[in-house]
């Protein structure tokens, strides 16, 4: 997609600026008479009054505040932005105060007054279609040509802009796209600029193995979301900030996909870039020093800017309002319907649920505006939200479509960014898993998959419910972790929340980060899910413990195991056969192909043998591998985890990722695995004429280090 002139606004066309000051300095002003009139403890004596006040409160956000907020950023971290209105209200009371003839006696109506005065500068933008963004870019590339005249990125090779929407699968974004809710996507394709693909996912469908495959070329040895290191004693989590550190130090090569001045954005792993914002590996506070990057932005430096205007804060907390509603709605309607499956909902959830496809949404597309605008080569982000909700809702409900039209809009919106941009953008959509929807393990048989293995293992039995957990989280706590760099007591809370990520009763985090010993659902043996992976190891063996002794030492656990309705095939390996896939009605023999009854990855996908036997090869791959049953017929399958859309596994629409690529890029066929998306995005880039990224170091073998605590 070539970038076209920038357009005009459909309303004026020259004096943009000069208009739409002069505009919102007249709007302003009759909402200040009207204040005048409605609002007790304030008013203005002469007519003069509201003019000259509206010209300073303009002044005041437009100039002023801009400045102090690069001072007092920590607030808005804090408060994600509420705080810089409580700012500028009490800089609205000193200074409305000093102006004669004017009163203003109470805090909560300075807030009014401000909240009302950001609110209609934001109307009068959108009423008269003048593009707020185009005016602070078209200003600070202007500031930028000051700065680096010699700067000539028109020159340069077209720039790449990759936009993730987590957990949509390629059969999703295909209807998605035919019944009108992405109708950006449906302009590409329509139009001709773009093209349509699948990718295949490996056996761990999940971001985490999909995002380091795809940024670092590389995701050996991860086997889920989380997962369970003998040697270690060590519950692995992608979602928690040492753990992220640690993979991406296993990974890395010093070329990943964004190396060279390339910028990530609320991502797990940076790619080697050295523009991070909300990216889970490279948060400096709580990632130890050994694992760190030095080639970082200052922290939060794309936050910073984002609430630095209070217009977006209005417009973002308005929004976040909405999504609540929007969500205590859609569970109210699930409930009175008797939706099937369905999860509860209700709890923190619903006020924490905007934070990631609202707040985070916004402030991703705000760096990503301010990397454009600084002509980086390549940017890599991720949008969260409908994931999120997909989790929760299912992956066609008609709210977790809602979310889908609002990152689409955003794609929009950074489309028409990318065309006042100092160089050329190619934008690439794309998504690092799909999601198979069913009903949670737990609500099917009254106990979760843990607790079913410590049973048949010999644990206690125990009756759990099977948590509830923000499934998508990472984004918030990376913000809340860069906050607490400031230190002070809200600092050390806010750090010790995000350093309890991904903790559980069996897989326990310290005040410090480190791990906890690992609980056992029974003696000697740890079981954790991953979506629709369940892994159980036995602790009291090194290594890989073999079916033979698994059998001897544990007679019920396998016979039971596959013989449940929830368990599609199992791995372990043999001391005489090697790796074998176990199923309800037959086995396989990977070593040799050999199926003894019916062949248990039938209904797993064309390349389902090679990514199993992939994964056996892992230096930490479980002791026993189990995938949930996937039906065909219904199209669903039950997650080990309480969600009701889930992935991490093979069955189904969650291994059928997605890429909407520009036409003329050359075509990427139908990669398998995330590392083979890692090559195709390489190739692009070279295609482009990008340079090839030069190697800081060899690549680091992929054999688990010490955690720095």
């Amino acid at each position: 997609m070539t970038n076209p002139e920038p357009g005009k606004g459909r309303l004026l066309q020259g004096g943009r600026v000069v208009a739409r000051v002069i505009l919102v300095w007249a709007a302003v002003t009759g909402a200040l008479r009207l204040l005048d009139l409605w609002l007790d403890g304030f008013s203005m004596q002469s007519w003069w009054q509201p003019t000259v006040c509206a010209l300073i409160l303009g002044l005041l956000t437009s100039v002023v505040w801009p400045l102090v907020v690069r001072i007092a950023w920590p607030i808005a971290y804090f408060t994600l932005g509420v705080g810089t209105f409580l700012l500028l209200s009490a800089a609205t009371l000193a200074i409305l105060q000093a102006v004669p003839g004017v009163e203003l006696h109470s805090f909560s109506a300075a807030v009014i007054v401000t909240v009302t005065m950001s609110a209609v500068g934001a109307v009068i933008s959108s009423l008269l279609a003048v593009d707020e963004d185009e005016i602070f870019f078209r200003r600070a590339a202007r500031r930028r040509r000051r700065h680096s005249p010699d700067a000539d990125l028109a020159e340069q090779p077209p720039g790449v802009i990759f936009l993730q929407i987590d957990g949509l699968g390629y059969d999703t974004v295909r209807r998605a796209v035919r019944d009108g809710d992405m109708p950006t996507f449906a302009a590409w394709l329509g139009q001709g600029t773009h093209s349509l693909t699948r990718w295949h996912t490996d056996w761990s469908s999940q971001t985490g193995a999909s995002v380091c495959g795809i940024l670092h070329g590389s995701n050996h040895d991860i086997l889920g979301f989380r997962w369970y290191e003998k040697d270690r004693d060590h519950v692995m989590a992608c979602a928690h900030p040492t753990d992220a550190a640690e993979i991406e130090r296993r990974h890395t090569n010093g070329r990943g996909l964004l190396s060279g001045d390339g910028a990530s954005h609320g991502n797990l792993f940076s790619g080697d870039a050295e523009h991070v914002s909300l990216t889970m590996s490279s948060i400096p506070v709580l990632v130890p020093r050994t694992l760190r990057s030095h080639k970082r932005d200052r922290v939060g430096a794309g936050y910073r800017a984002y609430f630095a205007n209070p217009v977006n804060v209005l417009r973002t907390f308005g929004v976040a309002l909405v999504d609540v509603f929007r969500e205590l709605s859609a569970a109210a309607k699930q409930r009175r319907a008797g939706v099937m499956p369905r999860i509860p909902r209700g709890g923190f959830y619903p006020l924490a649920r905007p934070g990631t496809t609202v707040i985070a949404r916004d402030v991703v597309v705000s760096a990503i505006i301010g990397d454009m605008l600084a002509g980086r080569p390549v940017v890599y982000a991720d949008f969260l939200g409908y994931d999120e909700v997909a989790h929760h809702s299912g992956i066609e409900r008609f709210d977790t479509l809602e979310v889908l039209r609002s990152i689409d809009q955003q794609f929009a919106r950074l489309q028409r960014a990318s065309r006042i941009a100092p160089r050329r953008y190619h934008i690439v959509g794309l998504s690092d898993h799909g999601q198979t929807q069913g009903q949670a393990f737990v609500d099917r048989f009254g106990e979760t998959m843990e607790a079913l293995v410590g049973r048949l293992c010999g644990g206690d039995s125990v009756a759990e419910p099977g948590k509830r957990r923000q499934a998508e989280s990472w984004q918030v706590n990376a913000a809340l972790a860069e906050a607490s760099l400031t230190g002070g007591l809200i600092a050390r809370r806010l750090r010790g929340r995000v350093e309890r990520a991904e903790g559980a009763e069996n897989r326990p985090r310290t005040t410090s980060g480190s791990p906890g010993a690992v609980t056992r659902v029974a003696p000697g043996v740890v079981a954790v899910v991953s979506g629709h992976l369940a892994m159980v190891s036995f602790t009291e063996h090194e290594g890989r413990v073999e079916l033979e002794t698994i059998e001897r030492e544990y007679p019920d656990l396998l016979p039971t195991l596959v013989d449940h309705d929830s368990v599609g095939f199992m791995l372990v390996r043999s001391s005489e056969f090697g790796p074998v896939v176990l199923g309800r009605d037959g086995l396989k023999r990977l070593a040799t192909g050999v199926v003894i009854g019916e062949d248990p990855l039938a209904d797993y996908g064309p390349y389902a043998d090679e990514l199993v036997k992939r994964v056996d090869s892992f230096p930490h791959c479980a002791d026993v591998m189990i995938n949930s049953r996937y039906d065909p017929e219904s199209d669903q399958s039950s997650p080990f985890e309480r969600h009701v859309g889930s992935h991490g596994a093979l069955g189904g629409p969650q291994q059928r990722g997605f890429i909407v690529h520009p036409r003329e890029f050359p075509a990427p066929g139908e990669p398998v695995g995330a590392e083979a998306v890692h090559h195709v995005f390489r190739d692009w880039l070279t295609f482009l004429g990008h340079p090839e990224p030069g190697a800081t170091e060899e690549k680091s073998t992929p054999v688990p280090s010490e955690v720095v605590s």
